[in-house]
């Protein structure tokens, strides 16, 4: 992997307003990410800096190095009504920079200075040396996170996240938070049709997470809009040229047809309810039937 550029930056406003999402409240201490995931969805975000996409969003990172006196100057004011944000939309907010920077922790401790509650996603096992700031954060207000696993195959993994722990620490992280008295779980995000999104891998990955105690198990599969499309196929062509064909018919838009939605999602059902979960944590996906076409065989086995 190319070397990482880090330019510290100071920022205006710290919370991001949100629409169409389940939280009204984002933050992200980071611009890009060094995790290098293939299938990042916030990769070509790096353009309004007049920077390349995705080579460029995995290589160079801003550090928002004033974000928790912004953040405390935000959450102070009487307007605040302690709704909930979300950690780590966009990057990962517990890459190897926090480990220096140590923003995520600080803007923790000014959620929990005002009674904040907070969700939080990653695939970075830092995040439990917080455990002590999330404790006093549940106790106060509330927190939850989520660990993403999106799979536990390991060649699966070597080619899709080039950047993260291995899925299996991920998993040893997430149950001592819960040890911890931590409402911690996984992601199983995004889902990758022809690999993740198998029935024999999804059940290999809710196995696996309710051995390590995940107190609620998630999903979602592969979105391709515009900003990824290509460099996502550009991977599959080289990596996985017998799926190309098939992902170039399943994603005629950024989602997949409403059916293979639904196809992969009963079989999360299916596994959870093996591994003894209901399905009160999953996304809800709509159930209508559409006639798929599109799809190889190979991608909806």
């Amino acid at each position: 992997m190319a070397r990482v550029e880090y330019r510290e930056m100071t920022c205006k406003s710290a919370l991001n307003r949100v629409q169409g999402m389940p939280f009204r409240w984002s933050l992200n201490p980071f611009r890009g990410c060094v995790h290098h995931c293939r299938f990042c969805f916030a990769s070509s975000t790096h353009r309004y800096f007049d920077l390349a996409g995705a080579e460029d969003f995995f290589g160079i990172i801003f550090v928002k190095i004033n974000l928790p006196e912004v953040l405390a100057e935000e959450l102070s004011r009487r307007s605040w009504r302690r709704e909930q944000v979300a950690v780590g939309t966009a990057t990962d907010p517990y890459q190897p920079a926090e480990g220096r920077y140590k923003l995520t922790r600080r803007c923790l401790e000014v959620f929990a200075r005002f009674r904040t509650p907070i969700s939080l996603v990653t695939k970075g096992t830092m995040v439990l040396r917080d455990l002590d700031v999330l404790q006093d954060l549940t106790r106060r207000a509330g927190a939850t996170v989520c660990l993403s696993v999106p799979t536990v195959d390991a060649e699966i993994w070597r080619r899709t996240e080039l950047g993260t722990p291995p899925p299996w620490q991920r998993l040893r992280v997430m149950e001592r938070l819960v040890a911890g008295g931590i409402r911690a779980g996984v992601l199983m995000a995004p889902l990758l049709p022809g690999l993740s999104a198998n029935p024999d891998q999804i059940e290999r990955t809710v196995r696996a997470a309710a051995d390590h105690g995940a107190c609620f198990i998630g999903s979602n599969l592969l979105h391709l809009d515009a900003g990824i499309r290509d460099y996502f196929l550009g991977f599959l062509e080289r990596e996985h040229p017998e799926l190309l064909d098939g992902y170039r018919r399943l994603y005629g838009t950024k989602y997949a047809p409403k059916a293979y939605q639904f196809r992969v999602e009963r079989r999360i059902q299916e596994a959870k309810a093996m591994a003894g979960y209901g399905d009160d944590h999953h996304r809800r996906v709509e159930t209508a039937i559409e006639p798929l076409q599109l799809a190889l065989p190979l991608l909806v086995r």
